[in-house]
């Protein structure tokens, strides 16, 4: 059986593949401190503590959610909480059949193996998985041609970790053999506030309560974003000021990185500029906005449209985006009524 063309990482927790130290440092080692989500944590609690009692690989797992929200650090969290090896990769860099054979006839009983962008499988790939899912064995073809057989491998019994940002792109047949689906929303104010404390724990890092509290609200809900923005925080603190990460430091702070109130940075406001100014507020096609601004599809529905939908400051219709009056007012913008004269609200 060939080996897999791109090395996997296991991981304890050592980082995954493109990120540094520092970001593994803040990652949650335990379920106890994975901050948020509660009602997916509290079932997935369960499901763990079952699956160990009963000395049994966990059941598939799906995990659906914008970028950042936490999924690569569930699934570690999940290996850690069951005691068993973790494996990681990418769906991009799963070729070809025989790189899942290699990784699936190599792996140790009840290992958690993680697949990341899980929604851009080749279809031979997901056709190969869906039997390795459900019986815990992969058909391989051997010889060509009219004299080609199939054979049945046995493997070990795993928990497959699927996370995908387009739970919509993701094969039916696939969806149905995860026994665990997790929805990850933006995380509360509330629970920002916990994890931005924890990380500047962690970070030896002062930080003011009112400080925490701005941060909070100007980082789209998402973990990923809080951290490296306590990161520039602290790097301001350290330069501009005593070290302590302020109101006024944070304040400061977010007005040189362009990033305003509602935790808009400044690809977030040019999007919505670029609908209403040369769009007259939509529609306009996802594909056209996209080339308006200089990104690709998947940069804006994966990374901007969650957030500027969920602070409805933006709407999907059947016909395309369009901007809400709420974007007008946080623009300080005018929606222009007939003949281009100004309509005031």
């Amino acid at each position: 059986m060939g080996k897999t063309s791109k090395p996997l990482s296991l991981i304890h927790p050592e980082a995954a593949p493109g990120e540094d130290k520092q970001d593994v440092s803040l990652r949650p080692q335990r379920l106890s401190e994975f901050l948020g989500q509660a009602v997916l944590k509290e079932n997935l609690s369960v499901f763990i503590q079952a699956a160990r009692a009963r000395k049994e690989s966990l059941d598939h797992l799906f995990l659906i959610g914008p970028p950042g929200l936490g999924k690569t650090t569930l699934a570690q969290v999940v290996a850690r909480e069951l005691g068993v090896d973790f494996k990681v990769t990418s769906a991009p860099a799963l070729d070809k059949p025989k790189d899942l054979a290699g990784i699936l006839t190599t792996i140790s009983a009840k290992t958690v193996f993680f697949i990341d962008e899980i929604h851009r499988l080749k279809p031979a790939i997901e056709e190969m998985l869906y039997i390795a899912m459900e019986d815990y064995e992969l058909d391989w073809i051997i010889g060509q041609g009219p004299s080609a057989r199939t054979i049945r491998i046995p493997i070990q019994p795993f928990t497959l970790v699927g996370a995908t940002t387009k739970a919509g792109n993701v094969s039916s047949p696939l969806v149905s053999r995860f026994g665990i689906t997790c929805r990850f929303n933006f995380y509360e104010t509330e629970d920002m506030e916990a994890i931005i404390h924890r990380s500047a724990g962690i970070l030896n890092t002062e930080l003011s309560g009112d400080a925490a509290a701005l941060l909070a609200a100007s980082a789209r809900g998402t973990p990923r974003v809080v951290n490296r923005l306590l990161r520039r925080m602290r790097d301001f603190a350290q330069i501009l000021g005593n070290g302590e990460v302020t109101l006024e430091v944070v304040s400061e702070g977010l007005k040189r990185l362009e990033i305003d109130s509602l935790g808009l940075e400044r690809q977030d406001r040019e999007i919505l500029k670029m609908i209403i100014e040369r769009y007259a507020g939509g529609p306009v096609g996802s594909e056209t906005l996209a080339i308006s601004i200089g990104e690709t599809v998947d940069t804006l529905e994966d990374y901007y449209e969650p957030y500027l939908i969920q602070t409805g400051l933006l709407q999907r219709t059947p016909r395309g985006r369009m901007v809400t009056d709420m974007a007008y007012i946080h623009l300080n913008l005018k929606r222009q009524g007939p003949e281009n004269e100004p309509s005031l609200f």
